[in-house]
C-alpha cells in the first residue's frame, strides 16, 4: 500500500486546515486508520484512528473536540478535518493503515501554526 499526505500548511491559531491521505495498491477496507504527528523534539504521538468499518473513531485528549477523521472507501482516503488550531498542533502528521499482518505510513505532511 502506498500512501500519499497532503493538506499541510501554514495557519494563524485559531483557524482551519484539511489534511487528505491517498491510498493505492491496497483494500482500504480492510484497514483500520490513523493519524499521528510529531513535534521537533518530540516523540511520534497518536492523534485520531477510525475502525476498518468506519465507525468507533477515537481522539487524543489534546484534539478531541476539535479535529475529526473520517475516510472515503471509494476515493480511497482518510481525511482529518483541524479546527480551532493551536500553535501546539504544529507538528509533521503522518497518516497510518493497520491491519494485523501490515502496518503503512505515509510520508507526513507539516503543518505549522502561528500565534
Amino acid at each position: 500500500v502506498q500512501l500519499q499526505a497532503s493538506g499541510g500548511g501554514l495557519v494563524q491559531a485559531g483557524g482551519s486546515l484539511r489534511l487528505s491521505c491517498s491510498a493505492s495498491g491496497g483494500t482500504f477496507r480492510n484497514y483500520a486508520v490513523a493519524w499521528f504527528r510529531q513535534a521537533p523534539g518530540k516523540e511520534r504521538e497518536f492523534v485520531a484512528a477510525l475502525s476498518r468499518s468506519g465507525s468507533y473513531p477515537s481522539y487524543s485528549a489534546s484534539v478531541k473536540g476539535r479535529f475529526t477523521i473520517s475516510r472515503d472507501y471509494v476515493q480511497n482516503t482518510l481525511t482529518l478535518q483541524m479546527n480551532s488550531l493551536k500553535p501546539d498542533d504544529t507538528a509533521i502528521y503522518y497518516c497510518n493503515l493497520v491491519k494485523r499482518t501490515a502496518e503503512h505510513w505515509g510520508q507526513g505532511t507539516q503543518v505549522t501554526v502561528s500565534s
